[in-house]
């Protein structure tokens, strides 16, 4: 089981217009909505790849349960601890002319101690030996620092693993919590190492140390690079680097896609090395269909056989 902690839920919005100008009234050729938010969007890709998935969140207003009401109608099982703030809401603008994204994010409102207890206890109750637990996304504002930290010591008492996907300080203190997966974009690695991410070389480095920080003895850490590709280094210190040759119009998602596939891939006991294959095709698949993580399965296991992995290390094998 996978179990995806959804601290800072959204409603996503997706306008697709011909030409996005500043100043202008914009018709939207087409609209999608749904709930999302990274953690989300990870449950909705895990279950297109056949995984098993809880999702646990703090839900707030109107826009709150919306967000529960449609979880539960994608086919996600989900609980939701209710908040006093209302749930944020997210947009994307895709520009067809010049076939570039603009987004848009919402802040949270704030969570009080009281709520985010009950929520740390709901994703706890979630956990059993041996599951995984996904903490993707930001903390709500006033939320504990250590709120991540915190639920990877749960995690671990539990017996199940655990994934961090968050940035800033938030992330700084679940390294010290030692995650067996950490999984960032360039940006992110680069503001918690403090050097710069611009290609892929750069992002094997990073990875490389983000694993040392987290100091997990089995952890992996991976960092995306858009198109680029990704890094991960492995729990055995070998590095890998991986590309898929395709490019679709909808990146929004495509991160939290690849942390879906390597999570499911490793669930099933597949190696690291076909955990990160299926990792990088789900996020390929995911760009190419509006709405985060709404990928193509089918499309995603054919682009797994595009994936080229290359890297300073021996081929990688099950551990």
């Amino acid at each position: 089981m996978i179990v995806c902690a959804a601290a800072s839920p959204s409603i996503d919005k997706l306008f697709v217009v011909a030409r996005l100008e500043v100043g202008a009234v914009h018709r939207p050729q087409e609209f999608l909505q749904l709930p999302g938010g990274k953690a989300i969007n990870a449950a909705r890709a895990a279950v297109a790849l056949g995984g098993r998935v809880e999702v646990v969140g703090l839900a707030g207003g109107h826009a709150g349960r919306w967000v529960a009401e449609e979880t539960e109608a994608a086919g996600i099982p989900a609980r939701f601890v209710r908040c006093r703030s209302e749930t944020r809401a997210s947009l994307s603008v895709l520009d067809l002319e010049r076939e570039r994204l603009t987004e848009f994010y919402e802040a949270g409102g704030p969570v009080e101690r009281a709520e985010w207890d009950a929520f740390s206890a709901a994703v706890t109750s979630a956990l059993g030996p041996g599951d995984w637990l996904a903490l993707s996304g930001s903390l709500p504002r006033e939320a504990p620092l250590e709120g991540y930290a915190e639920l990877i010591g749960e995690a671990h008492a539990a017996g199940a693993r655990t994934a961090i996907d968050a940035r800033g300080p938030a992330l700084a203190r679940a390294l010290e919590a030692g995650p067996e997966v950490v999984k960032v974009n360039a940006a992110e690695a680069a503001e918690t190492l403090g050097a710069a991410v611009d290609d892929l070389d750069a992002a094997l480095g990073a990875a490389d140390a983000l694993r040392r920080l987290a100091g997990h003895r089995q952890g992996v850490a991976a960092v995306t690079h858009g198109e680029e590709g990704a890094a991960i280094a492995l729990s055995d210190g070998s590095l890998r680097a991986g590309q898929v040759g395709t490019r679709g119009p909808f990146p929004v998602g495509s991160g939290d896609a690849f942390l879906a596939g390597l999570l499911v891939e490793r669930e099933r006991e597949g190696s690291w090395g076909e955990a990160f294959a299926l990792a990088l095709a789900a996020g390929a698949a995911n760009a190419e269909r509006p709405g985060p993580g709404r990928l193509d399965p089918r499309r995603a296991e054919a682009l797994r056989d595009e994936v080229e992995l290359q890297g300073p290390s021996a081929p990688v094998g099950r551990d």
